[in-house]
């Protein structure tokens, strides 16, 4: 079954309007990892993860379902992007040092994407996932965002989002890292 894309439609809107992540996380991947020769970067959806870790691997590959997604993407001389699926990479065996996914791994079919990662991962590579969560203000602004989250809009989310910001138990990094390597940090 092919993964369903809902980003080509409005990629250049997608763009503009995803956030980037904070310089912290980029410096804690690069110094998690043994060698930072080749960082994968994985559902890359336009690159913003992808150039950021571009400052710290001689080599960035990042790809996505979405032709148009890529063909938005920021053009960097170190990132190489591609249109692939994720259980289908076309790169050789124990390629990469880092395999970063950025606010997408529910969209992917996790076990495919786990032997991918298995196969392609250089012996002590890192795998490192993360997501955004809700902001938590106070008890009463909480409630409504959480209504508006997930009674009112969340109706509307696709099945694979389901869940997304509350990390649901089948992210467990420890069975994607090769090697059952897990990485966690607060430093980001």
């Amino acid at each position: 079954m092919k993964p369903a894309d809902h980003f080509s439609r409005q990629s250049s809107h997608y763009r503009d309007s995803r956030p980037g992540y904070p310089p912290a996380l980029y410096g804690f991947l690069g110094s998690a990892v043994a060698r930072a020769e080749t960082a994968l970067d994985c559902a890359t959806g336009s690159g913003q993860a992808a150039v950021d870790l571009s400052d710290r691997f001689a080599e960035v590959i990042a790809f996505d379902l979405s032709a148009r997604q890529v063909a938005q993407a920021a053009a960097h001389p170190r990132v190489h992007y591609l249109v692939a699926d994720a259980a289908q990479l076309p790169l050789p065996d124990r390629r990469v040092d880092l395999v970063t996914v950025a606010q997408a791994l529910h969209w992917l079919d996790l076990p495919a994407f786990y032997a991918e990662v298995r196969r392609i991962a250089r012996p002590g590579a890192v795998v490192a996932a993360w997501t955004y969560g809700l902001m938590r203000v106070a008890p009463a602004i909480d409630a409504i965002v959480d209504r508006l989250y997930t009674e009112i809009v969340g109706a509307y989310w696709p099945p694979e989002r389901t869940g997304e910001s509350t990390g649901p138990s089948r992210w467990r990094p420890s069975t994607a890292a090769p090697g059952g390597r897990s990485v966690s940090s607060t430093a980001a």
